[in-house]
């Protein structure tokens, strides 16, 4: 309601994000370039628009023909400077979006550092073999220059009437869209109309050679998080669930749970949530009250619940999360990989 009162904090902080722009352009910053091809992943907005999943599907298609490397700034992460993130890595000290990447492509290299480029510096000099790197976020940062960037959109929140923080989600300017190659944008409906997609299109794109993609997020059945523990039955249709986030914009997958699950109760937590012993009581006493359902959570959350010995056991047996990826609901995955390992190899 009092939106308004935030208009001139976002006003100074647009002066801020335009002369730091400025600098880069004028070459007082510089941006580093590097001999290995670097695919930036991200978006000029906070909350999530997908990179992880996106980051993934490029990961998992790249791996085929390179040494790919991913190097991300650990958002969360309670240390400092280069980690290389292990599979029995805490997320607290490396982040719960590098994690949840490595525990699914065990054998590539992953690392996370808060200077991407000093990252990546060291990323090559201990593992020389890596011909590609993927750079999870850092589209806004300009310290690294990529070969090519993606960027993500959202859907429900169109750049074009959207502010600048704190006022809207906006971090980076709209004008800087120009320097992206792709754009792929989330969370689109299913039947989304060929008018919305033009208007959107036309938004975007500011340069002859960029194209866009439209995808929504395609849920699995969900995942037990302890296996060993889980009931037999799952998670039927219609089952009472409860639904447990800490992510950037939680309505898609509670939506998602809506439609297939009698959801009722919800635990929402901030974005990057560290999860304490009190949310595992209340997750008990949800329990408690609805002894028969299952609690749902999201792939990124799953990452921090992996310790046993801090879950109470009823939220063991009941807890499961959903695996999600992007569906491209016009042009196929296939035609932007493609592209873009034609990119990679300098065509």
């Amino acid at each position: 309601m009092f939106n308004w009162l935030l208009a001139p904090a976002a006003y100074l902080y647009k002066l801020g994000v335009t002369f730091r722009h400025h600098l880069f352009d004028w070459g007082i910053i510089k941006s580093e370039k590097f001999d290995v091809p670097v695919v930036c992943i991200g978006n000029i907005t906070v909350g999530g628009t997908g990179k992880t999943p996106m980051a993934e599907m490029v990961v998992g298609y790249m791996t085929r023909t390179h040494h790919v490397a991913l190097i991300s700034r650990g958002y969360g992460r309670r240390t400092k400077g280069y980690r290389e993130v292990r599979p029995d890595s805490h997320y607290r000290d490396v982040g719960d979006e590098p994690l949840q990447i490595k525990l699914k492509f065990p054998d590539v290299v992953v690392a996370v550092c808060e200077k991407r480029a000093e990252g990546i510096r060291r990323l090559l000099a201990e593992h020389p073999e890596t011909d590609l790197v993927v750079m999870d976020d850092g589209f806004q940062h300009r310290y690294v220059e990529p070969k090519v960037n993606i960027v993500m959109i959202d859907a429900t929140r169109p750049v074009q009437h959207d502010k600048m923080l704190p006022q809207g989600t906006l971090r980076d300017l709209p004008e800087m869209l120009h320097r992206a190659h792709y754009f792929v944008v989330t969370k689109c409906p299913e039947k989304m109309a060929p008018i919305d997609r033009r208007i959107l299109s036309k938004v975007l794109v500011q340069v002859a050679y960029q194209k866009v993609y439209f995808t929504r997020f395609e849920s699995f059945m969900p995942q037990p998080l302890y296996a060993d523990e889980a009931g037999s039955e799952g998670v039927a249709l219609h089952r009472r669930v409860i639904a447990l986030s800490g992510i950037g914009n939680p309505k898609p997958f509670l939506e998602s749970l809506r439609e297939r699950y009698d959801v009722v109760a919800e635990l929402t937590l901030d974005d990057h949530h560290i999860y304490r012993v009190k949310d595992m009581k209340q997750l008990a006493a949800l329990l408690g009250q609805y002894p028969d359902a299952a609690v749902v959570t999201t792939e990124k959350d799953a990452v921090k619940l992996t310790n046993r010995d801090k879950i109470p056991e009823a939220v063991r047996r009941a807890l499961y999360y959903v695996p999600i990826n992007i569906s491209f609901t016009e042009d196929s995955a296939t035609d932007l990989l493609q592209k873009l390992e034609q990119d990679v190899r300098g065509n």
